[in-house]
């Protein structure tokens, strides 16, 4: 299992995605603090090289998170 995407940022990502990439509406649906959500992007940031806050990258992540969860499947 990779680390990098455990529940939590998985989670995390759907959840930002799904909202438009709307970082207070997105820590108002996850129930946690603006700046925890920020500190998570971040933490994701560092790990995989890639900040979902930018349209590009977003859509890079957004695609490997959908192959993912279906490869995670089968």
């Amino acid at each position: 299992k990779d680390p990098m995407l455990d529940d939590e940022t998985v989670q995390t990502l759907e959840t930002f995605f799904e909202l438009d990439c709307n970082v207070s509406e997105t820590a108002k649906k996850l129930f946690i603090h603006r700046n925890t959500l920020l500190y998570r992007l971040d933490k994701f940031k560092q790990e995989s090289g890639l900040d979902v806050r930018t349209f590009n990258q977003a859509v890079h992540v957004k695609i490997a998170l959908q192959l993912y969860k279906v490869t995670k499947r089968a």
